[in-house]
């Protein structure tokens, strides 16, 4: 029996002053997926990964989510505000969410010590930021996450450490990746199929070649 489906977007399209960023978009993720999102910048993709979660309005078409979401940053100084600690940047979602913050437990998932949650982000490494906006990330609970560039601005050793750790959160988590990337490599390192955008629409539809990654 195949996977419900998780996301699908109906012809949707957002223009910005007369230009298309994102032209009739129609896509399906499944459950458990982990679908690469690839193109040129300027082609549309984090323009699409908003309209997914609802970060901002379509001008045109529809999307249908069938589970919280939420995204992780390319650069995780982004959602971490320099002046708060570690822990109560974790734990934020998931008060806005109503839920218990788990800092803790979701340091440790990230693989970081949990007295890290008394650090600001300045005191840790590009690679360890990024962990702390994983875990961000997972604190409301998601089942879907929209990993915009998530390890474009790590170096290569660091990189592979932080795949490594989206594929076992993947398995032990239950979740479901929409992965932009512009690197084939690290696309196929986490997905198992990609869509290609170009001037914002769809062009292609890709499965992860036999004996990659």
């Amino acid at each position: 029996m195949p996977e419900p489906i998780l996301l699908e977007t109906i012809n949707l399209t957002k223009i910005f002053e007369r230009q298309k960023a994102v032209d009739a978009v129609s896509i399906k993720i499944y459950e458990g997926e982990s679908v690469g999102l690839v193109g040129e910048s300027g082609s549309g993709k984090s323009t699409l990964a908003r309209l997914v979660l609802g970060l901002i309005l379509p001008t045109e078409g529809s999307v249908d989510l069938k589970s919280r979401g939420q995204l992780v940053f390319q650069d995780p100084q982004t959602s971490l505000n320099p002046r708060i600690k570690i822990g109560e940047a974790i734990a934020e979602p998931a008060k806005i969410h109503h839920l218990e913050p788990r800092t803790d437990q979701l340091l440790s998932l990230v693989k970081l010590p949990v007295n890290y949650s008394n650090r600001y982000p300045h005191e840790l490494s590009g690679g360890e930021r990024q962990r702390v906006g994983i875990a961000r990330a997972l604190a409301s609970q998601p089942k879907f996450l929209v990993l915009d560039e998530p390890v474009s601005a790590l170096d290569v050793a660091i990189q592979l450490d932080i795949l490594k750790l989206l594929n076992e959160l993947k398995q032990k988590l239950g979740l479901t990746y929409f992965f932009i990337a512009h690197d084939p490599a690290v696309v196929w390192f986490v997905c198992q199929r990609a869509v290609v955008m170009k001037e914002g629409r769809v062009i292609e539809s890709v499965v992860r070649p036999a004996g990659c990654c």
